[in-house]
């Protein structure tokens, strides 16, 4: 008999982490308010079918109903080997249809063989088609005295509302690591052997909340040790990394050490660790990271121990908040992708190299929040920070960095210039030691030296641009016209690109991203029309003269003419809003 058979509940008291499910049934009991129609959902392996089976003993007991029924009973015994006549176990999964349900039906008013109550639980009862639940409706609501339903599930939602509605719904909760870690604590010394605290730990955390999944992991450990039970054994069975190779991966996300990441990865999987469980592993970790990084304690790691705890908080400080959160989304899409694609490994690696290329996005929050305050005074690159920008943070920006864009930083007095060095200047190369920071304000000057500088055809086709704009503390944006199409997707292969890109990174002493965009046309404005014949005749006898002459002569207007003159030009009558014309009405 395997390990989650013969280890499995007898008693309320042997239930692991559904305390508040063992109250309220134990109540009923006592207090003799039992329905006749009970649902148990829940994840697997948290212990449905067990708590149904110690209920149906419960209510059986020949010296019951009783919270606590002698297990030594021919009914209780019967009960847990599942042999029992009157408690009737049916797989909801192999018995769907309606003929099943309808035969159900007819057995229902048959009365118990030896027991009190005639109890059928129904495992997976999800299962049942639409038919099969319709025909059990009637009997559900109200079946005999002597009956008792025990509906358990793993997906409630597929179960119709009718069906909910006449049963009493309890809930099972996922068991906490702390509980799953004392119970198989108790299994492996009842099988006379040893484990590590550590080991059963990973074990715990790996079952995510199933008692049953732990103790299936632990019986095939079991098998697989011939001593004690270790933590590299473990890690050997699961195809896991350990904590140890896990924290060195990280290290070098952290660092943005896109080549280290590409060789932890390469020797994990040489050492057996599957790709999608060293994902999924890292996965867990920046969510470690980002549970510390809000103030989260020891008790919130989920997939970490509560002794690498200051390990975390030392990462937390070192990544920050909102690039964890973007390293995360990275790192969850590849997971998904991993699943269904055949490269699982260079999805893996192409989410690390990714997250190696990061920005500093908690830099980048700061400063939006500075330009919201309306602060936007660009502070000096500092010798340190223009000279640490190279070494080897790949296209990231560092702590250094951030201090290119500081608010607050007052400006370098300028160096007052000689004739010597105003010619060691002219013929110094372009990569000069003195950098320039890349701010708004100057970015448009940076754009026009870094073409200087090149002076080639890539040069000539981003020359045509409109206006250059910072989009983030180290990405810079080139607009094109929409006549300039061409010149933007010649600009945006990717040699000119990263010859582009490579020019201003020398300029300002870090390296910079360059994104190329077009401006759309904005439609032009619809001309007025043209006014008709008749409203011009009543702009014209709106003037004093044609009005004086129709008095004059008891006349009206009848046409009006465009002035020969303007005829000649081939102008309208209005063409010059400053140059007065005299009417010339036909009166």
């Amino acid at each position: 008999m395997v390990v989650a058979r013969r280890y499995r509940p007898r008693t309320f008291d042997d239930l692991v982490g559904q305390q508040q499910i063992t109250q309220a049934l134990t109540n009923a009991i006592t207090t003799n308010r039992v329905g006749h129609a009970y649902l148990f959902t829940g994840a697997r392996g948290v212990g449905k079918t067990s708590t149904a089976r110690i209920f149906a003993k419960a209510l059986n007991a020949p010296d019951g109903p009783t919270p606590n029924p002698d297990n030594d009973s021919d009914i209780c015994r019967a009960i847990d080997a599942g042999e029992d006549v009157d408690v009737i176990e049916i797989d909801g999964a192999s018995n769907r249809g309606i003929d099943e349900i309808r035969q159900l039906r007819s057995n229902v008013n048959i009365r118990p063989s030896r027991a009190r109550y005639k109890i059928y639980i129904i495992d997976e009862v999800h299962m049942l088609t639409t038919a099969a639940f319709n025909a059990l409706l009637k009997t559900l609501e109200e079946p005999p005295p002597h009956v008792k339903f025990i509906l358990c599930t793993t997906d409630p939602q597929k179960i119709p509302i009718t069906v909910l509605s006449r049963c009493q719904r309890y809930d099972f909760a996922p068991v906490e690591a702390a509980s799953i870690v004392e119970r198989l604590r108790y299994i492996v010394s009842s099988e006379g052997r040893d484990a590590e605290p550590e080991a059963l730990q990973i074990l715990a955390r790996r079952a995510e909340g199933s008692m049953r999944d732990s103790q299936s992991l632990l019986e095939q450990l079991l098998a697989y040790c011939s001593g004690t039970v270790r933590v590299e054994d473990v890690h050997q069975m699961l195809g896991t990394a350990a904590s140890g190779q896990l924290m060195a991966l990280a290290n070098c996300l952290f660092d943005r050490d896109a080549a280290g990441a590409l060789n932890a990865i390469d020797e994990q999987i040489a050492q057996g660790v599957d790709c999608g469980q060293l994902a999924e592993q890292l996965l867990g970790y920046l969510r470690d990271i980002m549970a510390v990084a809000v103030g989260g304690g020891p008790d919130l790691l989920r997939h970490a121990s509560e002794a690498e705890h200051p390990a975390l908080r030392a990462a937390a400080e070192r990544l920050g908040l909102h690039t964890t959160l973007a390293a995360f989304e990275i790192l969850d899409q590849a997971v998904v992708r991993m699943r269904q694609s055949t490269q699982p490994r260079t999805l893996l690696e192409i989410a690390t190299v990714r997250i190696c290329r990061l920005e500093e996005l908690d830099q980048l929050a700061s400063l939006v929040e500075q330009l919201r305050g309306g602060d936007m005074r660009p502070g000096p690159a500092t010798p340190a920070s223009s000279g640490s920008s190279g070494s080897g943070r790949g296209a990231g920006a560092g702590p250094d960095t951030a201090r290119n864009v500081a608010p607050r930083s007052e400006p370098a007095a300028p160096e007052k210039k000689t004739p010597e060095a105003d010619n060691r200047a002219d013929t110094a190369p372009p990569a000069t030691s003195v950098k320039r920071p890349l701010t708004a304000a100057s970015a448009d000057q940076i754009w026009k030296q870094a073409l200087d500088e090149l002076g080639d055809m890539t040069a000539d086709f981003a020359s045509h641009y409109d206006h250059v704009a910072i989009s983030a503390p180290h990405s810079l944006v080139v607009h094109f016209r929409e006549g300039y199409t061409l010149h933007k997707e010649s600009c945006a292969r990717p040699d000119r690109k990263a010859q582009l890109e490579q020019a201003v990174s020398r300029i300002v002493g870090h390296p910079v991203r360059i994104d190329l965009a077009v401006i759309p046309e904005t439609q032009p404005q619809a001309q007025a029309p043209a006014p008709s014949k008749f409203q011009l005749m009543r702009e014209k006898e709106s003037h004093p003269l044609v009005r004086q002459a129709v008095e004059l002569f008891d006349a009206e207007v009848i046409r009006v003419d465009v002035p020969r003159a303007a005829r000649s030009k081939q102008t309208s009558a209005d063409a010059s809003p400053t140059k007065k014309e005299g009417p010339d009405a036909h009166v």
